[in-house]
């Protein structure tokens, strides 16, 4: 190993956060005001969803967990849930590594997770710079940065 991968450190360890909360709301609830929008890859290969769903939202699709869900199964790869589009329930999987954002905007928390082809316009001429990093979401969110120390 000639580097530590911090990049890919810290979106694993973003994603055990996004797994911890969901556990927790799979068995208490969502406490008081708490919401969530998850911006998720819908051609991830182990993205589940309804035939028309990814004929809508062929590239990615936001959901949100707040007045009405049901089915919340939390894995270790990913998690399960039925949501209501337009009165219609539908079972969804949601693999971790699909998911471009998470924002819970009850307390401005959000995380984004950018990919490899996201940010190849961003790297430089040595193509030294991470290929993963996390920068701010739309809005207000408290945000974990990785932008600081990326190389020049």
């Amino acid at each position: 190993m000639s580097e530590i991968d911090y990049g890919n450190l810290m979106h694993r360890a973003m994603r055990g956060l996004i797994r911890d909360v969901l556990n927790g709301v799979a068995a208490n609830g969502l406490p008081g005001e708490h919401h969530f929008f998850i911006t998720f890859d819908t051609s991830h290969p182990d993205s589940e969803l309804a035939d028309w769903l990814s004929d809508r939202y062929p590239e990615e699709m936001t959901v949100v967990m707040q007045h009405w869900y049901d089915n919340l199964e939390v894995g270790e790869d990913g998690f399960s849930i039925t949501l209501n589009f337009g009165e219609q329930p539908e079972p969804l999987y949601i693999p971790y590594d699909s998911i471009k954002t998470f924002v819970d905007p009850s307390v401005e928390f959000g995380l984004r997770f950018e990919t490899a082809e996201q940010d190849e316009d961003d790297q430089p001429p040595d193509g030294d710079a991470e290929a993963d990093d996390v920068s701010e979401p739309q809005g207000d969110a408290e945000v974990v940065s990785l932008e600081q120390f990326r190389k020049k």
